[in-house]
């Protein structure tokens, strides 16, 4: 599958994809024959959405835009830097941050499954698991990010960082212009998930 042959997650109007209609119909059916409790499954949603979710990531986004001790302590040891935030567990034993930059622009990928951040970043999008990443992401990075609405000048370096079992990858996105009087917790709102994967810019 072509990247831009994949659906815009932020259509929240849109259509059901064939997918997500078999989703909600599964859902109704395990909760019509009591199989699934949807107290509990709102719970379990919550927590992904609000708990372990690209908001944890956002924050930590912030504070190192505000914070230049932090912000050092999370490029070198992302994992404690984290935790100190109260985000870690499973899928977040061992990160590493990378720092954009005028001259460097990161980006992630799992080229073998979907290593993926949980604590900072919630679940995976369908784009990151989807093969054309994983395959294109490391063989036309530049083309991919074009895909995403990412023009970057020829002169910007482009690494990719492949996650495994053992190491997961942030990306610290460069602080938009035009932000110096915004408080931490405004900061936050202005970090996208995509940002921090690395296919967006602010």
């Amino acid at each position: 599958m072509h990247l831009s042959n994949l659906p815009p997650e932020h259509h929240h109007h849109a259509p059901l994809s064939d997918i997500e209609s078999r989703v909600k119909k599964l859902e109704a059916l395990l909760i019509e024959k009591k199989l699934v409790d949807p107290a509990s499954l709102d719970k379990l949603v919550d927590t992904y959405e609000h708990k372990v979710g690209p908001k944890n990531g956002a924050k930590v986004v912030a504070r190192a835009w505000t914070d230049p001790a932090f912000k050092q302590a999370l490029l070198e040891d992302a994992t404690t830097a984290i935790a100190s935030l109260g985000f870690a567990g499973r899928q977040g034993e061992h990160m590493v941050c990378v720092e954009n930059t005028p001259a460097v622009h990161n980006m992630v990928v799992c080229t073998l499954c979907s290593c993926y951040p949980w604590p900072v970043l919630g679940l995976p999008p369908a784009w990151y698991k989807a093969s054309s990443y994983r395959a294109r992401a490391v063989s036309q990075p530049r083309d991919v990010l074009q895909e995403f609405g990412v023009g970057l000048a020829d002169d910007v370096e482009i690494r990719v960082w492949d996650s495994t079992a053992e190491i997961r990858y942030l990306v610290l996105p460069m602080r938009p212009e035009g932000s110096d009087g915004l408080s931490e917790e405004l900061l936050a709102q202005r970090v996208t998930r995509d940002s921090m994967i690395g296919v967006d810019v602010l």
